[in-house]
C-alpha cells in the first residue's frame, strides 16, 4: 500500500474548530503555521520552544510514569524529591518546577492508577503513536490518538485515562476520538474513557459511545483530514494567500500563542508598535 499521507487527530480537530466556549480565542492561522509552514526555520525555531504549559504537562505525565516504574516510592517520604532527580526539575524554570512538585505530591498522595490493571502507561515523550489506518467510503487517512493510559477493569472494559494539568475544561470530544481508537486497537472489549486533572484532582465520568456514535466520529475525522489536506495544497500553490487560507484573529489570545514573535498580525506586535 502506498503511503497515506492524510490525517486527523484530536490536535488537529481542536485547531480547526476549539472546544465550545473558546471559539472567540481560536485563530486558524497557528494551524498555518503549525501545519503548513512548520519546516521554515523561523517557524520551526518558535514550534519546537515548550512554553510553560506543555513542560508542566509533559513533566507531569512522566512523574506518573516513574512513580508507577517503582511503586514503592509511594511510601517514601523523599520520593517526591526522588522522581524530581528523575525528571531533572531543577533545570527547569522556577514557575514549571514549582507546579510539577505540587503534582508530584498530589499524585503521591492520590495516585489514581495504583493497584489498577495497567495496560499501557505512557511517559509523555514517546512521540507520535502508530497511526491507526481508516477507510471512510474510498477515502483513506492516518488516525492518531496519542493515549495517556489504558488500564483493564475488573470486568474487563478498556478504561483509556487522559491526564490533564491547568484549569481547561475537559473536551468530550476527545474522550470519544479515544474510544474511537479503542474499536480498533480492542474490538472485541467495551471501553469507556475519562480525564483525570493532576493539579486539581477532578475526574471526569467515564463515556461510552455507541457503535453510531464512534461511526459519526469517524466520517468528521475523514472530513477533517481532507479540508486540512485541501488547504495544504492551496498553500503550496499559491503561499502569498496564507492569511486568507488560514485568516488570522488577533486579540488577546495572541499573547498566548507561540507564534506572536513572527506574526504579523499578531497583537502583542501591534501593540508593541504603538
Amino acid at each position: 500500500m502506498d503511503k497515506i499521507w492524510a490525517f486527523a487527530s484530536y490536535n488537529l480537530w481542536s485547531q480547526f474548530a476549539p472546544p465550545v466556549g473558546q471559539e472567540y480565542f481560536h485563530c486558524d492561522m497557528k494551524r498555518g503555521f503549525a501545519r503548513a509552514r512548520q519546516r521554515e526555520p523561523g517557524v520551526a525555531a518558535v514550534k519546537d520552544l515548550d512554553n510553560t504549559p506543555q513542560r508542566i504537562g509533559i513533566l507531569a505525565q512522566q512523574g506518573v510514569y516513574e512513580f508507577h516504574q517503582n511503586p514503592k516510592l509511594f511510601s517514601r517520604k523523599d520520593a517526591v524529591e526522588q522522581v524530581a532527580e528523575i525528571l531533572q526539575l531543577s533545570q527547569e524554570s522556577t514557575p514549571v518546577q514549582e507546579r510539577v512538585i505540587l503534582i508530584l505530591s498530589n499524585y503521591q498522595q492520590h495516585p489514581i492508577l495504583l493497584g489498577k490493571n495497567i495496560i499501557k502507561l505512557n511517559r509523555g515523550d514517546e512521540g507520535f503513536p502508530p497511526p491507526i489506518i481508516m477507510k471512510q467510503g474510498n477515502y483513506l487517512f492516518n488516525f492518531f490518538a496519542a493515549i495517556d493510559c489504558i488500564f483493564a477493569e475488573p470486568d474487563g472494559t478498556i478504561h483509556i485515562l487522559d491526564f490533564k494539568t491547568g484549569k481547561s475544561e475537559f473536551d468530550r470530544r476527545q474522550a470519544y476520538l479515544y474510544l474511537l481508537a479503542a474499536s480498533y486497537l480492542y474490538p472485541s472489549q467495551p471501553a469507556i474513557a475519562s480525564f483525570y486533572n493532576l493539579e486539581t484532582g477532578k475526574q471526569s465520568d467515564p463515556l461510552r459511545a455507541t457503535a453510531d456514535t464512534l461511526k459519526a466520529f469517524k466520517i468528521e475525522m475523514s472530513l477533517i483530514a481532507q479540508r486540512h489536506q485541501k488547504d495544504l495544497k492551496r498553500y503550496r500553490d499559491a503561499p502569498a494567500e496564507f492569511d486568507i487560507i488560514f485568516p488570522p484573529n488577533p486579540g488577546s489570545n495572541c499573547s498566548y500563542c507561540p507564534f506572536n514573535s513572527i506574526c504579523e498580525f499578531s497583537s502583542v506586535i501591534l501593540e508593541v508598535a504603538a
